[in-house]
């Protein structure tokens, strides 16, 4: 074994999976401390294949380190490397630690994120009393000067000089300490960040979350409070709940909260429908739809808004299939008939590149929303799917965003055997309006007569050859040696025309996305 990356986490799952991913490109082995996280960090590290260490307490980040080196010694490394589970250090930049480790020019390589000139600035000596290489000790707090220092590569042959203390500043500072204290050689590059996105950017534009609840007496101050702060206006929906809903959000003492009160129960789309026209008339810029429920997590959030932002998407939805470790939590009945909506609404929608249609934690720009047919919004939980299929009509751009599935103490009361049978018919309606409204109102393509030839002919040639089949085998009846032929040509044909259709649908959604980019 020659090197170990030790990666300390605590509720995590937003950006383990693309750290661990790249981390393995670059190191033997991956070793997680999960800090007795209350998500599904472990879940995902241990999908991916890392080796996973469980603390049963919230110890912190000293105790995490000291366990993930404790463990990364088993494996008699030859290096050990240590970042951030939170995306704050780039895997990619491992190679240019350990390098200086591997050719004996130095005992410790630390990544520092504040550095960024690349080009001027090479590996740097630290003094005895840390003077000059780093100015942030005394000027910036432990939290960040731990996100400074804490890329660091160290040789095994100083891992027995580490102290695993504060000392009155950060850990991964006074590791550095150690080494220098004992006389080993300390060095520092320039490192970069995982994610590039300029989160202060978020402060910029007015934000708002619509919360639809119902019956959440539990749960929805835990979801109101978790909102960050750079979101302006909360608005939740309490759709007449029957419990303590709405005590509980007047005890919440929060002035961006707004609340909405149904009379009478009218459903969740209808609850995010007076959301998004409350948010309209408040100029929102940019609105989020979370559950009442705490099964979104509101870390999420940035990764939701930033395409928006940066002008990628009209509308971002979250993504919680694209592979096993974002479905923990999920029952197979439940991803069964997710992915079974996914496809039948691919096919409604036109939009071929989305999943997991049935994500209710979206985020959408105030252009779509205005331009948005709002007051025809289904007002069952097939919300979702009629969101996209209107969306596809009038030409706006949408994104998945990967992240995990999070049920926590809420269990779905949904029956699926019902809840699909709706949507379905409600989503086969919206895909014949549609195609109507953008092919045939707002433009013009030939994929109508397609889909029309296609939608005539496969019913036709299954009718047709149940009924040579039931007259041949059932009752005797005379067929003649031609209606097979013609059963397969009309069946043959119906696909073909069913097939090309949903080909140019295909080509159409990706020419308007190249377009808007």
């Amino acid at each position: 074994m020659t090197i170990v990356a030790v990666i300390p986490a605590f509720n995590e799952e937003v950006h383990i999976h693309d750290v661990i991913k790249k981390a393995r490109h670059y190191v033997d082995e991956v070793i997680v401390v999960d800090d007795c996280s209350k998500d599904a960090t472990g879940f995902i590290a241990q999908s991916l294949g890392a080796k996973l260490v469980r603390h049963e307490t919230n110890l912190g980040r000293i105790e995490a380190l000291k366990s993930g080196f404790k463990a990364a010694k088993e494996l008699d490394p030859r290096i050990i490397v240590t970042l951030y589970a939170n995306g704050h250090h780039n895997p990619e930049d491992i190679p240019r630690l350990v390098e200086p480790i591997l050719w004996l020019e130095a005992d410790v390589v630390s990544g520092n994120t504040l550095f960024k000139d690349r080009d001027v600035l090479s590996i740097i000596g630290m003094d005895e009393d840390f003077e000059g290489s780093l100015v942030c000790e005394a000027s910036l707090d432990a939290g960040l000067v731990g996100q400074c220092m804490g890329f660091t590569a160290f040789s095994s042959n100083i891992v027995d000089s580490l102290q695993f203390c504060e000392n009155g500043t950060s850990v991964e500072l006074s590791l550095l300490k150690d080494a220098k204290k004992a006389g080993y050689d300390v060095r520092m590059l320039p490192a970069s960040t995982l994610y590039n996105h300029d989160y202060d950017v978020l402060q910029k534009y007015h934000i708002g979350v619509v919360v639809p609840a119902y019956n959440e007496e539990k749960l929805i101050k835990i979801t109101v409070n978790g909102i960050p702060e750079y979101v302006d206006r909360i608005y939740v929906i309490n759709d007449c709940s029957t419990d303590k809903t709405a005590e509980v959000l007047e005890s919440i003492d929060d002035p961006r909260l707004h609340v909405i009160t149904h009379k009478v129960n009218q459903g969740v789309g209808a609850a995010i429908l007076h959301g998004y026209q409350q948010s309209l008339k408040e100029n929102m810029d940019i609105v989020c739809v979370m559950g009442g429920d705490n099964q979104m997590n509101p870390q999420q959030l940035p990764n939701l808004l930033m395409p928006i932002i940066e002008g990628k998407a009209d509308y971002t939805k979250g993504n919680r299939l694209l592979s096993e470790e974002f479905r923990v939590g999920m029952s197979k009945w439940r991803s069964f008939g997710n992915g079974l909506l996914t496809m039948i609404t691919k096919i409604a929608s036109g939009y071929w590149h989305i999943m997991d249609p049935q994500n209710g934690y979206t985020a959408i720009s105030k252009k779509a929303l205005s331009n948005m047919d709002l007051h025809n919004l289904y007002t069952y939980y097939g919300y979702c799917n009629d969101m996209l299929v209107k969306l596809n009509a009038f030409g706006f751009r949408t994104m998945d965003i990967t992240m995990p599935a999070r049920y926590g103490q809420e269990r779905s009361t949904i029956k699926y055997s019902n809840y699909m049978g709706k949507v379905s018919i409600m989503l086969f309606k919206k895909f014949l309006w549609r195609l109507k409204m953008k092919y045939m109102v707002l433009s013009f393509h030939p994929l109508v007569l397609f889909y029309i030839f296609g939608m005539i002919l496969v019913p036709l040639g299954v009718l047709f050859g149940a009924y040579i089949l039931l007259g041949k085998m059932v009752f005797g009846f005379p067929i003649s040696q031609n209606y097979p032929l013609l059963d397969a040509l009309f069946l043959i044909t119906g696909i073909q025309f069913t097939l090309f259709a949903m080909l140019f649908d295909m080509q159409e959604c990706n020419r308007v996305a190249c377009q808007q980019n």
